[in-house]
């Protein structure tokens, strides 16, 4: 895994922690390395805690509908599939106002919202967080229906967790190796859904690349 260096890296922090903290994981899971943003979020959740004013959301593809969470947050983490054209597994983190530009590397649709969107709708409203930070991850494969990560992406989680664990702390969100067991109930992804779970009932690579896995396309559907 390379990184690259971080963009807007002059960027003031004022003499108060943020009040409300918010880190969003962006992307579909069931797209390949669409899923980096939400594996983020799901890892982070599992090994650590946070204090109360942290909020992590699984965001997916949700759009318009995580503009409250935006316009809420002093501080916004996003973690994300981005395509800056480098080399799969690339890192590259961006700051605050140079974040809108750079955000998603796939839509589903032409009637999906983007999160570029999003962000542009909070600063019209004048509700836009004081410190932005987007961790990206340039993606290998996006065009594999119920495939989960590649090596190269799954082996960036790790430093792209690090990045942001650091930043948070300085950002006074208290992270601590989790200590209370997580309920279900609590987790951002499904327990089927799970990265463990996801992989261990996914058919073979080459069957599902063909005519789709069968857990979300049935055969002759």
């Amino acid at each position: 895994m390379s990184a690259t260096p971080t963009e807007n890296t002059c960027h003031p922090r004022g003499d108060t922690l943020p009040a409300r903290i918010v880190v969003l994981g962006i992307g579909n899971l069931l797209w390949a390395d669409e899923g980096f943003g939400v594996r983020c979020i799901e890892a982070l959740q599992r090994r650590y805690e946070f204090a109360d004013h942290v909020q992590l959301i699984d965001g997916g593809t949700q759009g318009l509908y995580l503009i409250q969470h935006v316009q809420e947050a002093d501080a916004l983490l996003i973690f994300d599939a981005i395509d800056y054209g480098l080399e799969p597994g690339t890192l590259k983190q961006v700051r605050d106002d140079a974040v809108p530009r750079f955000m998603g590397a796939k839509k589903m649709s032409l009637h999906q919202t983007g999160f570029q969107e999003v962000l542009s709708l909070a600063t019209l409203t004048g509700k836009y967080p004081q410190q932005v930070l987007l961790i990206g991850c340039q993606p290998q494969e996006l065009e594999d229906y119920g495939g989960s990560l590649r090596p190269v992406v799954k082996a960036a989680m790790e430093d792209a967790l690090a990045l942001g664990v650091a930043e948070l702390a300085r950002w006074g969100a208290q992270p601590v190796e989790r200590q209370t067991p997580l309920a279900a109930r609590e987790a951002v992804t499904l327990d089927e859904l799970a990265l463990t779970a996801y992989e261990a009932q996914r058919p073979a690579a080459e069957e599902a690349c063909r005519i789709g896995d069968d857990r979300f396309m049935p055969k002759g559907a």
